[in-house]
């Protein structure tokens, strides 16, 4: 028998009844589609102003920021994609619908930053060999745009879960720090004269861009690679699971993560002493209401008697390698190893 959670929890077809459960995270909002869309326009602006702010000042730290921009304005319109992707409804093709789209473009993003960050290097570098004379007042008043327009683009979305949100959040936190990193060169440049610490600000900006985006790597390939959720311990799901009254044992199970949030899980559990139907999906509504509280909404249960053939492991081998076969019995069937 199988059974899929279909009450106490906001699957695709619940999405219209607005439930959800505050561990679950499975309600979809189109708010952080309508907040990546503001953050590209209000990206485009930045690089219209640096750019304009570079040619009038001749400041070639600004107009590497621009270019930096500009990576960015790719990044924020493939994450506005994603999410616009992640909208759609399930279908037979996708049937968990299009939420990886969002994780795919968080990757690419992180990808990106680092690329981002080797360039800042080499053009730093270029730049203490081949310094050039700058205007720091222009300088500074075109940075100050990317400043406040960053900042208060990070300070509205830096409380969303989703990841392809989080991951805008840092290129705009990277994009604002870099704007600090040119004010700063540019006020030293004009009390000092000293031009070597505007590729040295770049320098230590870019590797602080590079420690978000490995993390931001890590997060999304973790997800992209089937997982287990970093916020779900697997020892309590399989604990949570054995408690319940009418269990006798659990094996094949998978935790994973559809996106950020949205955790699904699939096991076999093994009935002792339950006979009816409803005794039956008395203990799998149990299960589903004790793993919701463990971060995990989307469940899945293949429930079997103690006749079922299969491996005694909770976390199932490779099917290739240890293939079910009708032989296992004896005391150790079903047993938690």
């Amino acid at each position: 028998m199988m059974s899929h959670l279909h009450e106490g929890h906001p699957h695709a077809h619940h999405h219209a009844h607005g439930h959800a459960h505050p561990h679950d995270g499975w309600l979809h909002v189109h708010a952080p589609a309508n907040k990546m869309r503001l953050a590209f326009w209000l990206t485009l602006l930045v690089f219209v102003a640096e750019v304009s702010g570079g040619v009038i000042s001749g400041s070639l730290a600004l107009l590497s920021d621009a270019g930096h921009v500009l990576t960015d304005m790719a990044a924020l319109g493939l994450s506005w994609y994603a999410l616009r992707q992640a909208d759609r409804p399930t279908d037979a093709r996708m049937t968990f619908g299009y939420h990886r789209a969002g994780i795919l473009a968080a990757f690419l993003n992180a990808l990106l930053l680092l690329g981002v960050t080797v360039w800042i290097i080499v053009e730093a570098w270029n730049r203490l060999l081949h310094p050039r004379p700058v205007e720091p007042l222009w300088m500074a008043v075109f940075a100050l745009v990317g400043v406040i327009v960053n900042l208060s683009m990070a300070l509205s979305m830096r409380h969303d879960d989703d990841l392809n949100v989080q991951s805008a959040v840092l290129h705009m936190l990277g994009d604002m720090a870099a704007s600090l990193g040119v004010i700063a060169a540019s006020v030293i440049i004009a009390l000092t004269h000293w031009e070597p610490i505007d590729p040295i600000v770049s320098v230590m900006v870019s590797l602080a861009i590079a420690y978000g985006a490995l993390r931001l790597a890590r997060r999304a390939a973790r997800i992209l690679m089937e997982g287990a959720p970093a916020e779900v311990n697997a020892n309590e799901v399989v604990q949570a699971i054995l408690t319940v009254e009418g269990v006798r044992g659990v094996h094949d199970l998978h935790i994973w993560s559809i996106a950020n949030g949205r955790n699904a899980l699939s096991c076999h559990v093994e009935m002792d002493g339950v006979t009816t139907v409803s005794e039956t999906q008395g203990v799998i509504r149990e299960i589903e209401h004790r793993l919701r509280h463990l971060n995990v909404g989307h469940v899945t249960v293949q429930v079997e008697d103690e006749a079922h053939p299969h491996d005694s492991n909770v976390f199932c081998a490779q099917e290739n390698e240890k293939p079910h076969r009708a032989h296992v019995s004896g005391a150790g069937d079903g047993d938690l190893k």
